[in-house]
């Protein structure tokens, strides 16, 4: 469970880091392209920041995860320079792809092409852990 500190954090990096990674992508010449940050954990001892990214179009998510990842170094030092009046030390960044939308999107599509266990009950049956 976070802790009220930690929500804190997470939330004022959150902000910044969608201002940074969207200022970059614009100067960067990245036209299309969407990345929002989706979700962003403290660990306890506010030392490291996990952050979840979410990029549209998928195909290039992978690519700019690591021109991201690249630039770790950089990116802090923005964040740092804006949030220097509310944050001590600022956690290391640790970058990950958030693919909750692929798997909500696949569901809805088993859902839609026929395999929908509600409409067909047999399925359960073969999904069944042994």
């Amino acid at each position: 469970m976070e802790s009220n500190r930690q929500k804190k954090i997470a939330g004022i990096l959150q902000q910044d880091l969608v201002d940074v990674l969207q200022r970059a992508a614009s100067e960067g010449g990245l036209k299309g392209v969407i990345i929002s940050v989706s979700k962003v954990s403290v660990t306890v001892d506010l030392s490291i920041a996990k952050v979840y990214l979410s990029i549209f179009p998928n195909k290039e998510a992978q690519h700019l995860l690591e021109g991201i990842k690249s630039n770790k170094p950089l990116i802090r030092h923005e964040l740092a320079q804006r949030t220097r009046h509310q944050l001590r030390r600022m956690p290391q960044l640790e970058f990950f792809i958030d693919d909750s939308l692929e798997y909500i999107d696949g569901i809805e599509r088993s859902l839609k092409e026929g395999d929908n266990p509600l409409e067909n009950p047999d399925l359960l049956d073969d999904r069944k852990k042994s």
